[in-house]
């Protein structure tokens, strides 16, 4: 992300600070504020369940922990929440670099167990992406609100991140599995102390494996140079000497004018780009729901032509099985015309034989009689 000589992606290392700072990301009514409340161990953020009732703006508010180290944490209203518009957005945006500072040591993105995975999750972490680089994965820690509700049901973290959507995995998967549960409504101080500290793991992993130094890009750049610009003018015009209290405060009337000039530069540059991004999104997203359509319109297609197949087979059955009784049946009929005909051939052949035998004892009567009419003949003479 740049100016002339960088690129969206180009990166600027921030100075290290002593401090760290977490910023809370996620849809509005999610817990964002309980769980900010959590960090800091007290009620400094506003937290309602109901909607009206959330943060609306960029606030930040400290803490020290117990190695001694300083906490800032940083509460978001609904970043990249496109429904707020991009103006809105592009100034709470700013107004969050601007409390960062130095840079963002985490990114804590908020879920809530309570609440459907819908496109809004899925998105959000692309939009971070599309918005402040690849890198910003780098950074992420996942924690989920609703503790409570496992407990009620008598599940555990691993059991429902098992059974989580696709989406959800994928997320882990690109945060290193960097997941923290979060009750914001336990009054037992052990499980209080326990959910902080594994956050806090995880937050001195991202720093050690990000070399210790935040994040920062050109939003923090430009805004650190123009808030070290301002300071460095205001301490000019502090040390000058013969010049009336009027002419002072015009001079430095003067320098904040151009401060806030500066200020609604960066943050149009801020609102261009959440502009571009949403196009690119948008293009991605019809793209999507046109690849989508043709898949669905290719498995209409084949759902047409495996139930026209079915049909057929089912047609072919039919006939063969219609075609199989009637080879029966006519097997049926010819082996009774075969039997039939066997019966009749033995008849005849019985009544042949019958006749043969009478003519064979006809025919020995005949010679019988020949000879004896012979002898007698014979006798005669």
């Amino acid at each position: 992300m740049g100016g002339s000589s960088t690129t969206e992606d180009d990166w600027e290392l921030a100075s290290i600070n002593d401090a760290i700072t977490l910023v809370l990301v996620g849809k509005l009514g999610y817990g964002k504020s309980a769980t900010g409340n959590s960090i800091v161990g007290k009620n400094a953020f506003e937290s309602s369940s109901d909607m009206n009732g959330v943060t609306c703006t960029c606030q930040m508010e400290s803490t020290v922990i117990s190695d001694g180290r300083k906490v800032n944490v940083i509460d978001t209203p609904g970043l990249f929440d496109w429904s707020v518009g991009s103006k809105e957005i592009g100034k709470e945006i700013v107004k969050c670099v601007k409390l960062a500072k130095d840079g963002i040591h985490a990114v804590i993105l908020v879920f809530s167990i309570r609440s459907r995975f819908s496109e809004g999750e899925e998105t959000i972490l692309e939009r971070l992406q599309m918005f402040f680089g690849e890198r910003i994965v780098d950074y992420m820690i996942l924690v989920f609100t609703g503790g409570d509700d496992l407990a009620e049901e008598s599940k555990n973290f691993e059991e429902y991140l098992s059974g989580a959507p696709k989406p959800v995995k994928t997320i882990i998967k690109m945060c290193m599995n960097r997941v923290v549960l979060f009750n914001n409504r336990t009054k037992d101080q052990n499980e209080k102390d326990a959910q902080l500290q594994k956050l806090l793991f995880y937050v001195n992993r991202v720093i050690a494996n990000n070399g210790g130094k935040p994040f920062s890009d050109k939003i923090f750049s430009e805004l650190k140079l123009e808030a070290l610009k301002l300071h460095e003018e205001e301490k000019v015009i502090d040390n000058m000497r013969g010049q009336s209290a009027e002419q002072i405060a015009a001079l430095k009337e003067e320098i904040y004018k151009s401060y806030s000039d500066q200020l609604t530069r960066i943050t149009e540059m801020v609102e261009k780009k959440l502009i571009d991004t949403i196009e690119r999104l948008e293009k991605d997203l019809a793209k999507e729901q046109a690849a989508r359509l043709n898949y669905n319109d290719e498995i209409h297609r084949l759902k047409e032509s495996l139930e026209k197949a079915h049909k057929r087979t089912a047609e072919s059955d039919d006939k063969i099985l219609k075609l199989k009784k009637r080879l029966q049946k006519r097997t049926a009929e010819s082996d009774d015309e075969i039997r039939k005909l066997k019966e009749r051939l033995e008849e005849k052949t019985a009544e042949s034989e019958d006749e043969i035998r009478k003519l064979n004892e006809s025919l020995d009567c005949h010679k019988e009689t020949a000879e004896l009419k012979a002898r007698g003949h014979c006798a005669i003479l």
